[in-house]
């Protein structure tokens, strides 16, 4: 009698043993994406910034310069600020030098009142339209008679005011001959807190003192 090897491949086997690989597959990467998206929004949560500023810029205690400079400067951002609120693009544009540069989060860099004037009239006309400025100041250092760096926390706004603002801003304003401060240089950060989180978390020396 002779035996007979049966060669058949065991189809319906295989099948099954990659369904569950497929199903093991699965449920680790959901598993992960659970984590990463948990771990995402603690470490969002938890990244509060302790230094917000003050509301009132003449109310910053400055380095340098006379109040009455003081409270120039902070007029010129008060302006700048509620042209934007008014969405007055020439206004706006006004409170700048004639060959300001500006800045924004995305990186965009504008050259000379004409150009960020214009771009902000389309602006104001299109989605920023109806919309407003939110600030509070981190602080002012003068330099000599004539030039002043302001550094504030912002944010725009169609509702309410923005409890946390997610910008960090870097204002030059400058003396001019007529007298007048205006802003000659303006630079926008948009704050990731995520990654500055995670950085202070791997690195606690890089953690600025004023959030400590």
């Amino acid at each position: 009698m002779t035996a007979t090897i049966d060669n058949t491949p065991d189809t319906g086997s295989r099948k099954s043993r990659r369904r569950t690989v497929a199903k093991a597959l699965g449920a680790i990467a959901l598993g992960l994406g659970v984590t990463a998206a948990g771990g995402y929004i603690w470490l969002d949560r938890t990244s509060e910034v302790r230094n917000t500023g003050v509301s009132d810029c003449a109310s910053v205690v400055a380095d340098g310069g006379s109040a009455a400079d003081l409270r120039a400067v902070c007029s010129t951002i008060g302006e700048m600020t509620a042209a934007w609120d008014r969405n007055d693009a020439d206004a706006y544009g006004a409170t700048f030098t004639e060959n300001a540069t500006y800045t924004t989060f995305v990186g965009t860099y504008y050259s000379g009142r004409r150009d960020l004037t214009e771009a902000h009239r389309a602006l104001f006309n299109g989605f920023l339209k109806g919309t407003k400025l939110a600030d509070s100041f981190l602080g002012v250092r003068f330099y000599g008679d004539d030039v002043a760096i302001v550094t504030s926390r912002g944010d725009r706004y169609e509702d309410g005011r923005p409890a946390e603002l997610s910008k960090t801003q870097t204002y030059t304003v400058v003396r001019e001959r007529d007298g007048t401060w205006r802003i000659a240089s303006f630079h926008n950060t948009k704050r990731q807190s995520v990654f500055e989180r995670v950085s202070f978390l791997f690195d606690p020396a890089t953690e600025p003192e004023a959030e400590r």
